[in-house]
């Protein structure tokens, strides 16, 4: 059974495994995806507005099985307040809710971006009027900077943060913790590293000389981080949800050894 935990002070308790549903509506397995992920109990999906068919996909999905019973974070690519406001109308109609847990500012990983986001008239303005609608529930911010995660902790003004932690990007673990301090639920992207590395490693796997690296051991080394609220792997195919479930359901925590060992191969592969 995956266990749960609290989404800092949105105080959603969610399953620590959900879906990263991005590159899910680009295979032909994609619904078959999704449903292996609520059927494993997985009740946290994340996905965006311009995350091409995605909101798409969950929405049907969301239909055909009677009603959401799960939690879906979105996101909006505009920095503006009329650009968000549109943005949560439009993922409310193509999801066929009547509100969303979660809205997020993806990707402010500038100091321009975030200024134009939470100025004036910005992107933040429109989803707190969004969340007074009652149309959104918590408000969160997406980044691949640890200097605007650090901004966007501090700052008091989100809910939550999505950030990227892996074997391969340790970096973010005392930005974690600093939101743990000031309840801020942490959602991390990227689990097992991105950029292609995941298909070198599975193919190592393959072949038997994957070593430590390897997708369960890269998922385990996230997961036992107790401030990652969420962790949020991407998936295209019912395997990968099985495969991570397992792990998910069955890990004992990485201890400190073992964490630096996975960071060093994962530090050689490139």
């Amino acid at each position: 059974m995956l266990r749960k935990r609290r989404l800092g002070r949105t105080g959603l308790m969610v399953t620590e495994l959900g879906l990263g549903a991005m590159d899910t509506p680009q295979s032909d397995q994609g619904a078959d995806t999704l449903r292996a992920a609520l059927d494993a109990g997985i009740d946290f999906v994340d996905t965006a507005r311009d995350y091409e068919g995605s909101e798409f996909l969950i929405g049907q999905v969301t239909r055909e099985r009677g009603g959401k019973q799960f939690h879906v974070a979105s996101k909006t690519f505009r920095h503006s307040m009329d650009g968000s406001q549109r943005d949560v109308d439009r993922s409310l109609s193509i999801l066929g809710v009547p509100s969303i847990d979660l809205y997020q500012l993806h990707d402010i990983s500038t100091e321009d971006a975030w200024r134009a986001a939470t100025g004036d008239e910005g992107a933040l303005e429109g989803l707190r009027i969004a969340q007074y609608r009652g149309l959104v529930g918590h408000i969160g911010l997406s980044t691949h900077s640890l200097d605007v995660g650090r901004e966007a902790v501090l700052s008091g003004m989100f809910d939550t943060v999505m950030l990227e932690y892996s074997a391969f990007y340790p970096h973010s673990a005392p930005l974690i913790e600093l939101a743990a301090e000031h309840d801020v639920g942490v959602i991390v992207m990227r689990p097992l590293g991105g950029s292609g590395r995941t298909s070198v490693i599975r193919a190592a796997v393959e072949e038997d000389r994957a070593g430590a690296l390897t997708p369960a051991n890269l998922l385990r080394y996230v997961l036992s981080h107790s401030g990652a609220s969420v962790v949020i792997p991407g998936a295209r195919y019912p395997s990968r949800i099985h495969d991570n479930v397992a792990v998910a359901s069955h890990y004992t925590p990485m201890d400190a050894a073992e964490q630096r060992e996975l960071e060093r191969q994962a530090a050689a592969l490139y």
